[in-house]
């Protein structure tokens, strides 16, 4: 099963990356902007969406995907990782974030 640990060691393979505690959780961070950030419970994980496209996914998956009311005007989306397929699933998810929040010229891993 998938854990808190995964989403740290995924997040600090980026380039550019450094993990930073906020709000008492920790955060992951692209060139000074945040792209990922882990809820004190452990289960599960919150990243960038564009808010025209959060629904669609929400949608499409509400049982991996969901937006706590007091995030609702903001452009992240939460993810349970119990319902992750796998490991490659956390990675796609983690760098579509990383994506959104690096600098144009950041170069994405492989």
């Amino acid at each position: 099963m998938l854990g808190p640990e995964d989403v740290r060691r995924i997040a600090l393979s980026f380039p550019l990356t450094a993990e930073k505690e906020l709000w008492n959780i920790p955060t992951f961070h692209v060139a000074g902007r945040m792209f990922v950030t882990v809820p004190d419970d452990g289960t599960s994980f919150a990243v960038r969406c564009p808010r025209g496209e959060r629904a669609e996914l929400i949608a499409s998956e509400p049982r991996k995907f969901w937006v706590p009311a007091h995030e609702a005007h903001s452009s992240w989306v939460r993810a349970r990782l119990a319902a992750l397929d796998d490991r490659a699933e956390l990675h796609d998810i983690l760098l579509d974030s990383w994506r959104q929040a690096a600098p144009p010229d950041a170069q994405p891993p492989d």
